[in-house]
């Protein structure tokens, strides 16, 4: 038989319920099982001393067992084709159970290397198995704080599981804004690489505008050196010929008197 795994949580021995691979749902403790006992498990343990349970006691056993299968659901898995069941125990715990749970929780602690702090799958499972188990020895001496102590280990266990949902959901609303952010850095990368591009090519067509502009003054301004020239030339011209002209005049009109 390979049992399932080991927990803090107090079962009896494993019992086998049917031959086949057809599970049967136990309805409680008082279901009619095989006798047979799982290899390798102990002795079960048999009825108290001092004879039969009186009905009254009879009754608040069989009501205090269908309160513990119902907060702790039996254990059941499928061997070679034979279904076992095992159910959380019902022997009531004494003071020394409670330090020896005490102690295997420390122990059990260190051997699986669970942090102290931080978030820990590990201790999480662990601490869970503990308070099931107290829970367990509550319900047996009182089922009414039992059911309390369940309905606590509920709100805790929907309490930490909406936290992981917002966790979760955090993280993913994170990935999302990082995949965003890194896609708009892409975008601006390449819109910066497209700028520097444009700005090149301005660049270039202000240097070719700046040249173009430069020889168009270099060549206006010999052009006007040349008009300046010529028209200096002229105006030379012009004077000597006016010159001439006016000596040639009175030169005519000198005689005549």
């Amino acid at each position: 038989m390979i049992p399932p795994n080991s927990s803090l949580l107090k079962y009896d021995n494993p019992v086998l319920v049917s031959r086949n691979t057809e599970k049967k749902t136990p309805k409680a403790r008082a279901l009619k099982v095989s006798p047979q006992q799982a290899p390798g498990a102990g002795p079960i343990p048999g009825p108290p001393k001092g004879g039969r349970l009186s009905p009254i006691d009879s009754s608040k056993q069989q009501q205090t067992d269908e309160i513990l299968n119902s907060i702790l659901p039996p254990r059941e898995w499928n061997e070679a084709g034979q279904l076992w069941v095992q159910q959380v125990s019902s022997t009531p715990a004494t003071r020394l159970d409670v330090v020896n749970l005490q102690e295997e929780l420390d122990k059990r602690l260190q051997q699986r290397q669970a942090r102290e702090t931080g978030i820990c799958p590990v201790r999480r499972e662990l601490y869970s198995q503990c308070f099931d188990e107290l829970i367990r020895q509550v319900t047996i001496n009182c089922a009414e704080r039992g059911l309390l102590l369940l309905r606590v280990r509920d709100e805790i266990r929907m309490t930490i599981a909406a936290y992981q949902t917002l966790y979760e959901s955090s993280v993913a609303f994170g990935m999302r804004k990082a995949l965003q952010a890194e896609q708009g850095k892409s975008d601006m990368e390449k819109k910066n690489a497209d700028l520097e591009n444009e700005k090149r090519e301005l660049e270039r067509t202000v240097n070719e505008l700046k040249a173009k502009c430069e020889s168009i003054e270099k060549r206006e301004a010999e052009r006007r050196q040349v008009e300046e020239k010529k028209h200096s030339e002229e105006i030379q011209f012009l004077k000597r010929t006016n010159q001439q002209l006016k000596t040639q005049l009175e030169g005519i009109i000198a005689p005549k008197k």
